[in-house]
């Protein structure tokens, strides 16, 4: 008689854990919106989330620490014409954040370490080259200022940040609404799924279709899909039956998954959130009220089952803290921040670890701020993997956050508050001191000569 044995793995007890009432962000208006983006973006230092305004679009950024009860005048972002759609950190500053918008713009915003004390109105750079609004944003992992946006006059634009302007132009790949774009790890590929039912690996630079796949999903509902390890693809759809299903896919053989997995009936899209570290992925329904986790590995079925994370209260975005936010010495391995209603509650994926150690096992090298190549060499063809940081004494920042330069050619092209952001940097104020006090001196010594001229 053989007996089933249980797979090992050092995540099958991972479970997740809501913080405490008073390490929420309470009395938040999020947003309203039917849109299917994660409406929440954290990093280290930050959590913003899009909230509810009257006329115009906005949302909140909060330091990490400001918890509680959030003041109904606390102020907001609020430079957009149109309501904002979703918002994304800059993985290599943690002070600048892009918004998109049905207003078809995108924004780039610059935060004080400090937070807002004040409404800010005037982006850094304005970026526009959408004719519809623009619903997904991702920025390249590992090249400083590209910005990657989708917009729903199904263009998909690649700008460099700095200079304001778009480099490469996706537009006739694809026939109907873009679901989702993202990026593969060292930002060499992009991976689009789409409402013609196709799922597309493109040449970021090319523009051009590498590798696609038609109907991953029988169902007509969205499909959302992420690159995993090995440069696999995993997928989130829907059956006919509108069941809900998750599937692995090898872009060398596209034909077949190699798992297809039926989770549920419910009607909500699947975000898939991928640790490339532990090689969990994370799925969180926009309405449900669980986060389930798998493990991907290299053994059939692929994709394991691991558990669920339960509430009560169903979920109306999800962002996901970078590896380098977390608590190490407390074994977590990773933290989503849940938006409710009226509220952002963090939640703590843990390891059962009984040891205080550094665990070694549950923190590879992970992704660090420090881009690995600039715009320009990544637009003239430059690859570069990511700079990997370790996290045993916890992340610590060794070199100054990426500063973030606009080019003054740019100037022309944005609103020309972004002159005066600049204006307003310590640098400058320092410089008009310096200008201040030689005119004075030279002011005092003609004074001088003039005196010892009319003597003689």
């Amino acid at each position: 008689m053989s007996r089933k044995v249980v797979r090992t793995s050092k995540f099958r007890h991972v479970f997740g854990q809501a913080v405490k009432a008073d390490q929420c962000y309470d009395d938040i208006r999020i947003s309203q919106m039917t849109w299917d983006s994660n409406f929440c973006s954290v990093n280290p230092k930050f959590v913003a989330m899009i909230v509810d305004a009257s006329g115009g679009g906005a949302f909140m950024v909060l330091p990490l620490s400001k918890t509680g009860r959030i003041d109904m005048s606390y102020p907001t972002v609020c430079g957009h014409t149109g309501p904002v759609l979703d918002i994304d950190f800059c993985p290599h500053n943690d002070n600048i954040i892009a918004s998109g918008s049905e207003d078809c713009s995108v924004m780039i915003w610059e935060i004080p370490d400090s937070g807002l004390t004040t409404p800010l109105t005037d982006p850094v750079v304005k970026l526009e080259g959408h004719s519809k609004r623009v619903g997904i944003l991702s920025w390249h992992p590992t090249a400083h200022n590209v910005l990657m946006s989708a917009g729903c006059d199904n263009v998909v634009i690649l700008w460099n940040v700095a200079c304001g302007e778009a480099v490469v132009r996706i537009d006739t790949v694809h026939t109907d609404l873009i679901y989702s774009a993202c990026w593969n790890r060292d930002g060499s590929r992009i991976l689009t799924s789409c409402k013609d039912k196709t799922l597309r690996v493109l040449d970021p630079r090319k523009g051009t279709v590498l590798m696609e796949k038609e109907k991953p999903h029988e169902g007509s509902r969205p499909v959302r899909a992420v690159f995993v390890s090995d440069g696999k693809i995993l997928s989130t759809g829907f059956s006919r039956m509108s069941e809900r299903q998750v599937a692995l896919w090898d872009p060398k053989n596209f034909g077949e998954p190699l798992t297809l997995q039926e989770l549920d009936t419910s009607s909500g899209v699947l975000l898939p959130f991928f640790d490339p570290d532990t090689g969990v992925v994370y799925l969180c329904g926009k309405g449900d009220s669980s986060i389930r986790y798998f493990e991907v590995t290299d053994e059939a079925p692929y994709v394991h089952y691991l558990s669920m994370y339960s509430s009560k209260e169903s979920q109306k975005g999800m962002g996901y803290m970078p590896k380098r936010g977390l608590e190490i010495n407390k074994c977590e391995i990773a933290r989503f921040y849940k938006l409710h209603e009226r509220k952002c509650e963090p939640i703590v994926m843990t390891v059962p670890r009984k040891s205080d150690l550094f665990q070694e096992d549950l923190y590879p090298d992970t992704v660090g701020p420090e881009p690995s190549a600039e715009a320009d060499e990544w637009f003239q063809g430059k690859d570069a993997p990511p700079i990997l940081i370790s996290l045993k004494d916890g992340f610590v920042a060794t070199t100054k956050a990426k500063e973030f330069k606009v080019h003054k050619s740019l100037l022309k092209t944005t609103t020309a508050s972004a002159g005066n952001q600049q204006e307003n940097s310590g640098e400058v104020q320092s410089l008009r001191k310096e200008v201040k006090d030689l005119k004075a001196a030279i002011e005092e010594l003609t004074k001088r000569v003039g005196e010892l001229e009319s003597k003689h």
